[in-house]
This record gives structure tokens, sequence and C-alpha cells, in this order.
């Protein structure tokens, strides 16, 4: 039995390029990533946040850059001078409202005494309080009121009784640095003088 051997026909070697189909550059197959119709990668089952993670082409690195880190501070700033001053404004604000309350308090306690001295004379008084940070002076005078017809306080004169101003003026310290004055007064009918 004779063996007939066929050779196969000579292959040529050209010099055509090597295309994608050639073993080398053999296709992939699909892996974790797929190019979509704008060329973008977007990777299978990866949520954007760990995309921007991940890098590639199309993503942007996460964190921010050193401008938006400057303007952050700068918008920071801005809010926090204007909270302090804010807050500072406030503090004086209480302070001067309650060094008012204290002034008011001491009018009021020295209009007290001097109007319950018996009996009322044209007296004058002093004094301080709180450390000497609050002093007040207290005025009792006779009173004539404005405007009063001569024919009146003629007749007033006959009487046994006049009236009298009693007044107190309280100084106490201003949050701008000086001193502030608060004033109280009131009329009292007395027994006059004794001449």
């Amino acid at each position: 039995m004779a063996f007939a051997m066929q050779t196969a026909p000579a292959q040529t070697m050209t010099s055509s390029p090597r295309t994608r189909e050639s073993g080398v550059f053999a296709p992939k197959p699909p892996g974790p990533c797929v190019r979509g119709d704008d060329g973008a990668r977007f990777f299978r089952g990866v949520s954007a946040g760990a995309r921007r993670l991940r890098g590639g082409p199309g993503t942007r690195a996460a964190g921010f850059s050193l401008l938006e880190v400057l303007v952050a501070f700068v918008i920071l700033s801005l809010v926090a001078t204007a909270l302090f001053g804010l807050f500072s404004s406030a503090l004086k604000n209480a302070s001067a409202a309650d060094d008012y309350s204290r002034a008011v308090l001491v009018a009021e306690s020295a209009m007290a005494e001097a109007a319950s001295t018996r009996p009322l004379r044209a007296a004058t008084q002093q004094g301080s309080a709180d450390d000497g940070r609050i002093e007040w002076t207290s005025r009792i005078a006779p009173y004539v009121a404005p405007g009063v017809n001569p024919d009146i306080e003629l007749a007033s004169e006959a009487m046994t009784t006049r009236l009298y101003r009693v007044s107190v003026d309280v100084t106490f310290p201003s949050p701008a640095g000086g001193r502030r004055t608060f004033a109280l007064a009131t009329t009292r009918i007395g027994a006059k003088d004794a001449r």
C-alpha cells in the first residue's frame, strides 16, 4: 500500500502590518470595564464614588483642590469675624443693661430714703454703691410749679404745708468709657420750715 503524501502549499511571508486579529493583539475577553459610546470607561457593578477613587479617563480624582480649601477658609473666617463681633456687642449691651438696672435701683432706694424723712426739709445728701462705681446725690428743695398765678402763690404762703421736690441724680460708668447720668424726681407735701 502506498501512501501518498500531500504537502500543504508553502506560506509566503508578507510584510503587512499586524492587526488586532493577529496572535499578539488577540481580542480580550470582556473584563471589569466596558467602553461606552462616548469612549469613556464605565465600570460594571462599581458605584460612582468608587469610580472616582479608581480614576481613569473621564473621571475626576476625589478631594478638594487648594483653591477650594482657601476659598472655604476665607468664607469661614469672614463668618467667624461677624459672629464674634455680634457676640461681643451682645455682651456689651448685656453689661450696659445690667449697669443701668443697678443705677435705677440705687436711685429708687435713695429717693425712697430721702422722701421718707420727717419732717421734710431742704437738704442734700451724697453716697455711692457697688464699690464706688455708682454715685448718687439726692436733693430736697421747695417746689413752685411753673406758670402758677401769683395770687395763688401768695395764698399758698398762708398754708402750714408746702410742696417739696425730691430729686436723685445717679452717675455710673458707660461702656464707651465715660459716665452716664440717670435722674429721678418726685414731689411730696411737707410741713413748712418754722422761721
